[in-house]
């Protein structure tokens, strides 16, 4: 069986590091995997890109191109339009000749929405966010309006029905009526019910599974090691939070955790940061702040997780979120609100602590359970064994060859 997985960068961002995951797990199950991507960074003979000057040139403004409908509004998120023509993307898809074209994050200009069509193998689409249902934004921010047919698009700052966003939605609704075999995959539960109630996808057929993980990698490492490895002090309860654009993204809820953070007692408390670098007026949080910046390998997130006491996030909207998966896979508990896919992976006083959404002082609540609880070293193995039992590569990866031989040997 031979499978291309298809997505915006190898390496680069989540959902990158998502596909490339589910890309090993299926190669240590026997299946032919390559990836294509728009931007390569890693070495890996089978992830391809159109390497020609020209093309690599051109890959580079795609992203920059499509936002040029988006710059009309005044966005005040990530709202993707999907114009920019990708013939050369869906000439070497097809010439590949996979049997199952599995789509990722698709973004930044690499496929355009009424390119999908062209596409003859089967296609499984694994949601990373809201975008392929909704009329272009990735997150809705709980406005519901994929439900119905979009517009007065709250992201886009509009009060127009027949803004870009309807738009959008309807060259969608178009296009996915033509494609023959279309299977999706929301990663989590959550995403899952939301391509089920949203009118773009509610009689395609939708599957529940997650992102896969190598807890072979991801496993606990000395604490102590690992804290003298970041220069972070010894005898401090630790408290991690991190993602891309940490402090910058609204979404990511860094405001909300700031203000749990001013309830309680920090006295024996210091804060690690990653994801972002320290900015030139750092917020004060009432207790000392270490940033790292961004990580791009596992060593150097494996050592971080394993360096602190519990890792708190507290987004707003989330799907399935790889930092708690990383985390709890080293042991580590977590805290989050009760939203989106979080609880696919946190119980709730098992392994870590769900708050009321967006209910800041129950997120306190949740930091001083796990940091003073009497069974702290329970929790940390509950965190490890929900990830091994549920989420390791090695059980994840079988479930997905077992969806492809389904779709291959069915007209689903």
């Amino acid at each position: 069986m031979k499978v291309l997985i298809v997505n915006a960068s190898d390496l680069k961002g989540g959902a990158a590091r998502a596909a490339y995951r589910l890309h090993l797990a299926l190669l240590s199950e026997g299946v032919d995997s390559h990836i294509l991507a728009q931007s390569k960074a890693g070495s890996d003979f089978r992830v391809h890109s159109l390497q020609s000057k020209k093309q690599a040139l051109f890959n580079k403004f795609r992203p920059v191109l499509d936002s040029i409908p988006t710059r009309m509004y005044e966005s005040r998120s990530l709202f993707s339009s999907s114009w920019v023509p990708s013939s050369s993307f869906v000439n070497f898809i097809n010439d590949f000749n996979p049997d199952i074209v599995h789509l990722h994050w698709i973004n930044d200009g690499m496929i355009k929405i009424e390119d999908l069509a062209k596409i003859k193998a089967p296609i499984v689409w694994s949601l990373h966010d809201m975008w392929p249902f909704t009329g272009g934004c990735h997150y809705d921010d709980n406005c519901d309006a994929f439900k119905n047919k979009c517009g007065n698009c709250i992201i886009l700052n509009s009060n127009k029905q027949k803004d870009l966003s309807r738009k959008v939605f309807n060259r969608k609704a178009k296009t996915y009526s033509k494609i023959k075999k279309l299977n999706i995959i929301g990663l989590s539960k959550w995403l899952e019910k939301c391509a089920k109630d949203s009118a773009l996808f509610n009689d395609k057929k939708i599957h529940n599974l997650p992102n896969p993980i190598n807890s072979a990698v991801f496993k606990p490492s000395n604490k102590l090691e690992s804290r003298l490895l970041w220069g972070l002090p010894k005898e401090k309860k630790l408290i991690l939070f991190g993602a891309v654009g940490a402090t910058s993204d609204e979404r990511k809820g860094f405001a909300e955790l700031s203000k749990a953070l001013r309830i309680i007692d920090k006295s024996n408390i210091e804060f690690v940061i990653f994801g972002a670098s320290e900015p030139v007026n750092p917020p004060d949080l009432g207790c000392k702040t270490h940033y790292v910046g961004n990580l791009h390998d596992d060593i150097s997130l494996v050592t971080l997780y394993s360096a602190v006491d519990v890792m708190i996030v507290p987004s707003i909207q989330e799907n399935l979120s790889n930092a708690i998966m990383e985390s709890m896979a080293c042991g580590r508990p977590l805290v989050s609100f009760n939203i989106g896919g979080n609880s696919d992976l946190i119980e709730h006083k098992v392994n870590g602590y769900l708050a009321k959404p967006f209910d800041t002082s129950d997120l306190a609540n949740g930091i001083k359970w796990v940091l003073e609880n009497e069974n702290y070293s329970l929790l940390c193995k509950n965190a490890r064994l929900k990830i091994k039992t549920e989420f390791d590569e090695k059980i994840v990866g079988k479930n997905y060859v077992k969806l492809y031989k389904k779709i291959l040997n069915t007209n689903e």
